[in-house]
C-alpha cells in the first residue's frame, strides 16, 4: 500500500519516504530528532497539508524522546510549529500535542502516543473522506486534479485522490487529467506515480492546457485538495488551483475540494486572512536541478493560491459532503461535528 511509504513509526524514530526522488527512486530518510523533521518538512522531503500534520505530530514526539526539560521540549515545538506558514494540519496537530505538556517531567511516552493517534486517525478518516466523494463519481468519466492529494499527502490514502480510489474499489472506471504543477512537479511526479501504482488510467498535462480540455468537453468534474479552509469556504491549496476553479467555474464543470475537518480553520474568517507561503526561487529557476532560468531573470514562488467559496461545488471531508453558503454550512457542521 503507498500509504505505508509516506511516513511510518519505527519505535525511537520515523521513517519517510523522500518525496523529491519520486518517481525516479524509492529512497527513505530515517529521521532522529526533531530538527531533522522540521528540515524534512520545510525542504519537501514530505509534503501535503495532512501528512505535515502526521509528521509534525511525530516531531514533537522524537523531542520529547531527547529533551530533558519542558523548556527545551517547548522550544523545539516552537521551531516545528514555524516549519511552514499554510498548512493547516501542521497547527492542529502541534494544539494536541501541546496539550500534553503538563507539569515540570516530560513523559515522553504521552507524546508518542499523541503522534500515534493523530496518524492512526488520519488513516481512518481519508478512507471515510474517499467513500463520501466517490458517491459523486460517475462511471466512464473524466477528472481534473492538481499537485498531489494522494496518499503521499496524508498519513492514509489520501482526500482527493482518495475519492478516486474508492470509485475504482467500487468498479467505477475514470480517467484523470493531471496537471504537471510547476515548480516542483508534484502532479506529473507524484500523483502520477500513484495513479500508476492503483492502475488509474491518467494523462499528464502542461499547467497551460486545462482550459483546453475543459472547453472541449473532456473533463466531467475537478477535484483537488486544501491545505486551509477558511470559515467562509475560501480554499487555499496548491498554486495553480484557483486557475482551475475559474475555468471550471467559466464552463459550467463542478469543482470539488476534498480535505479532512482539521483542514479547516473557523478562526479565519476568509481567503484574505490565509498566510500564503513564498518559497525559494531556485525551485522556479530549475527543473530537476537543471537551471532553466538565469539569475538576471526575475522570478517569484508563491506555494498556494486561493479559490474563493463561490467557486467551489462542495467541500468532501470524513464526516460527509459539505454544500453552500458554506459560512452557515461549515458552522453547522463542525458544531454537529463536536
Amino acid at each position: 500500500m503507498i500509504w505505508a511509504k509516506t511516513i511510518k513509526w519505527c519505535g525511537e524514530h520515523a521513517r519517510l519516504i523522500d518525496q523529491r526522488k519520486l518517481p525516479h527512486e524509492e529512497v527513505y530518510v530515517e529521521v532522529r530528532t526533531a530538527e531533522d523533521m522540521c528540515k524534512a518538512i520545510k525542504n519537501m522531503t514530505i509534503r501535503g497539508a495532512p501528512a505535515i500534520g502526521v509528521a509534525a505530530a511525530y516531531g514533537i514526539a522524537l523531542a520529547a524522546l531527547n529533551s530533558k526539560n519542558k523548556e527545551s521540549l517547548e522550544k523545539k515545538i516552537d521551531v516545528i510549529e514555524s516549519a511552514r506558514p499554510t498548512a493547516q494540519n501542521l497547527f492542529y496537530a502541534v494544539r494536541r500535542m501541546r496539550k500534553l505538556l503538563k507539569g515540570k517531567d516530560v513523559n515522553a511516552s504521552l507524546f508518542v502516543e499523541e503522534a500515534l493517534k493523530i496518524h492512526e486517525e488520519d488513516k481512518r478518516l481519508t478512507e471515510l473522506l474517499g467513500k463520501n466523494g466517490s458517491k459523486l463519481i460517475k462511471n466512464n468519466s473524466l477528472y481534473m486534479t492538481i499537485c498531489n492529494a494522494g496518499a503521499l499527502a496524508t498519513g492514509g490514502i489520501g482526500t482527493a485522490l482518495a475519492v478516486f480510489y474508492k470509485a475504482k474499489e467500487e468498479g467505477k472506471e475514470i480517467t484523470v487529467f493531471i496537471p504537471e504543477t510547476r515548480p516542483f512537479l508534484q502532479g506529473a511526479r507524484l500523483t502520477a506515480w500513484e495513479l500508476h501504482q492503483e492502475k488509474i488510467p491518467f494523462f499528464i498535462i502542461s499547467d497551460n492546457m486545462a482550459g483546453y480540455f475543459m472547453s472541449k468537453g473532456d473533463v466531467d468534474a475537478v477535484l483537488v485538495g486544501a491545505d486551509r479552509i477558511a470559515s467562509n469556504g475560501d480554499t487555499a491549496n496548491k498554486i495553480g488551483t484557483l486557475t482551475l476553479s475559474i475555468l471550471a467555474k467559466y464552463y459550467r464543470i463542478p469543482f470539488y475540494v476534498a480535505a479532512p475537518i482539521s483542514t479547516i480553520d473557523m478562526k479565519i474568517k476568509s481567503g484574505d486572512n490565509i498566510p500564503i507561503e513564498y518559497r525559494d526561487k531556485k525551485e522556479v529557476r530549475e527543473i530537476l536541478g537543471k537551471v532553466i532560468i538565469p539569475d538576471f531573470m526575475a522570478v517569484e514562488n508563491p506555494a498556494f493560491d486561493v479559490t474563493p467559496a463561490d467557486k467551489i461545488t462542495a467541500i468532501i471531508t470524513e464526516n460527509g459532503v459539505i454544500y453552500p453558503p458554506y459560512k452557515k454550512t461549515l458552522a453547522k457542521f463542525l458544531k454537529m461535528d463536536k
